[in-house]
């Protein structure tokens, strides 16, 4: 049985790792080496520059804005909606009251249709979110200040992404709505995986739902919140923050750069003001951010795996 087995193996590995090297690492290498250029995006010629776009960059003051946005969504998006889903699926899946003639262990009342009901936006793309939100927060005839106006608080009508002081906080809570569902059905199936007797024990000395979330759910789910965490900021400082941003807020990333992440600067200064060489050194610090956020998550997440 062992012999030919490497060569098996790596006959397997070689395909898709070469298609792995070809398609995302060999543009990393490339966007580092551009990086040291002054290529514009349009022409075949360009030159070395050394650490010239790096030194441009630490001088910018709208490059320090797009990272402190882009550390803000990555420290609080993950916080705020990993811990809405794990509550949504904890109460979907063991969160109800024992009903007559019915198992000790189950969800609230009408669970199959929160279920569908929180999953539904991940139905809709990011864009189609983005544009509804974008309409619902109009100042003027957006849902948001209508039912305001309705509930007899028509002098409360923020400007919301038009003010610099609300605009982030309005997008991120779009974020939350749009991704939150995704991980209730991941935590639902996670918890569907944990032996109800486990949960019918600790009820049975005594434990209410508050303890047996922290003292078996959490534990025994920790490895797929570990991995919701890491995938969660890595949607907060990529694709999804910018499809939302350049959707959703005027400039895009206003007002005044209030709402400038460093994935839309990125396409700003490549795409906008043809400075390609410039959009990949910031590019390089973004993939500097993301690994170092997922290698924090994972250091600080590390501890004895549970079996059962």
């Amino acid at each position: 049985m062992q012999h030919g087995k490497y060569r098996f193996i790596v006959g397997f590995l070689a395909l898709p790792l070469g298609l792995y090297a070809l398609f995302v690492v060999w543009p990393f290498i490339q966007s580092i080496y551009y990086s040291f250029t002054d290529w514009t995006g349009l022409s075949p010629e360009f030159k070395m520059v050394g650490f010239d776009n790096y030194s441009r960059m630490l001088d910018d003051d709208i490059f320090w804005k797009s990272l402190q946005h882009s550390l803000l969504f990555a420290l609080l998006l993950p916080v705020v909606t990993i811990s809405l889903a794990l509550f949504f699926a904890f109460m979907i899946n063991v969160g109800g009251r024992k009903r007559k003639n019915g198992p000790v262990i189950t969800g609230v009342r009408g669970s199959s249709f929160y279920k569908i009901v929180y999953f539904f936006p991940q139905v809709l793309s990011i864009a189609i979110v983005a544009l509804l939100f974008a309409f619902a927060y109009n100042p003027d005839s957006g849902a948001i200040n209508s039912v305001l106006r309705g509930i007899g608080l028509g002098d409360v009508q923020p400007l919301w992404l038009g003010d610099p002081d609300l605009a982030l906080w309005a997008v991120m809570a779009v974020l939350v709505w749009s991704t939150v569902g995704f991980f209730v059905v991941l935590f639902s199936a996670g918890m569907a995986s944990i032996p109800a007797e486990m949960y019918e024990a600790a009820l049975l000395d005594g434990a209410n739902r508050f303890t047996t979330f922290f003292r078996i759910t959490l534990p025994l789910l920790w490895d797929t919140v570990q991995s919701g965490w890491v995938y969660m900021g890595i949607l907060a400082l990529g694709a999804e923050s910018f499809a939302v941003v350049q959707i959703m807020t005027t400039g895009p990333g206003g007002p005044d750069y209030s709402t400038t992440v460093m994935v839309l600067y990125v396409y700003q200064k490549a795409f906008r003001d043809g400075q390609a060489a410039y959009a990949t050194t910031i590019g390089v610090a973004l993939l500097v951010v993301t690994l170092a956020f997922a290698a924090v998550v994972m250091r600080l997440g590390r501890r004895e795996r549970l079996e059962y």
